[in-house]
């Protein structure tokens, strides 16, 4: 995607129509991709559905796409600054969007893993939430510490914690900033708070968030850190957040496009027309503009005084 939807697109979207022919059509929904066969999907958005979620709680493939071109930006200035953390080749692909449940989440992802919620303190309303694997954790912190990436033996303790959530505060700082540019307002967020969970453990995703105790969108990115790390990591948003997020990113792209299209090029000046202008202004004695083109127009000349305008009278009558 280029960063702007098309007009079409806009206009689906805020009609509420769906401009594929598989959304709210009856048709069996798609089986969410897993992270193996996210490397296939690096120039296209990836549209599942989570299984039986009610008309209320359903994304249109617009929303989809605004929602992962929002996340595709702000991922890729997140990894960016993971590099200057890690000092690693960082690479993080287009993200996959689909709805999910606790459910879900429990039969798709490893057990245990780390759950880091960030909050929008201004600009926007909500939470979301990133989710990494116990093993990409301990790589990353090591290497913030100065270690080759290797040493991920033995727990996972308060001090993996603490650096993975600064390496999130930087990251998501990062991506409130692109936030910022594309959504035209300040964003700014609130110190992550990182949390070690068994998944076996946790029975109902509200101990966790009370927004993971229903249907919620989940956007899968896949992680490359050299030779170290190849994973999956998650993000997830509330539904309500995340129409919240789709219509500010939408007025802002109506906005842009009205303002493009409101912006008329200048015409190019024509030189017989400027001649003319000259011409009468040296003739006239003050200022002089003509307004059309050659074949259709008004000549303005200006004047300042009752003398100055018997002066001009003088001179067209005579001529």
């Amino acid at each position: 995607m280029d960063g702007m939807l098309s007009q079409d697109e806009i206009n689906a979207l805020l009609q509420g129509m769906d401009l594929s022919d598989t959304a709210d059509s009856g048709a069996s929904p798609e089986t969410p991709q897993d992270s193996s066969s996210a490397e296939n999907t690096d120039n296209a958005y990836v549209k599942d559905v989570a299984p039986t979620v009610g008309d209320e709680e359903k994304l249109t493939d617009v929303e989809k796409d605004a929602i992962g071109e929002v996340a595709n930006i702000s991922m890729g200035s997140s990894a960016t600054t993971l590099y200057s953390l890690v000092n690693r080749k960082v690479n993080i692909t287009t993200p996959v969007v689909t709805l999910a449940t606790w459910k879900t989440l429990l039969d798709s992802y490893e057990k245990p893993c780390v759950f880091i919620q960030i909050k929008y303190t201004k600009g926007l309303d909500g939470t979301n939430i990133l989710v990494l694997k116990e093993h990409d954790v301990k790589v990353i912190t090591d290497l913030m510490m100065g270690g080759d990436g290797t040493n991920t033996e033995g727990e996972l303790g308060e001090l993996h914690l603490s650096a993975i959530s600064e390496a999130m505060n930087q990251m998501m700082g990062a991506a409130a900033t692109s936030l910022s540019t594309l959504l035209q307002t300040v964003i700014d967020i609130s110190p992550p708070e990182s949390s070690l969970f068994d998944l076996t453990e946790v029975k109902d995703g509200k101990e966790i968030s009370p927004f993971l105790g229903g249907t919620f969108v989940k956007i899968s990115f896949r992680m490359q850190i050299d030779d170290l790390v190849d994973s999956t990591i998650m993000q997830l948003y509330p539904i309500d957040f995340a129409r919240k997020l789709v219509e500010t990113f939408i007025n802002t792209q109506m906005a842009n496009i009205d303002e493009v299209t409101e912006k008329k090029p200048e015409q190019p000046a024509d030189t017989d027309l400027k001649f003319a202008e000259d011409r009468l202004r040296d003739r006239l004695g003050t200022k002089v503009s003509i307004q059309g083109s050659q074949s259709k127009g008004k000549v303005i000349i200006e004047y300042y005084s009752r003398d100055e305008l018997n002066g001009i009278y003088d001179i067209l009558i005579r001529e």
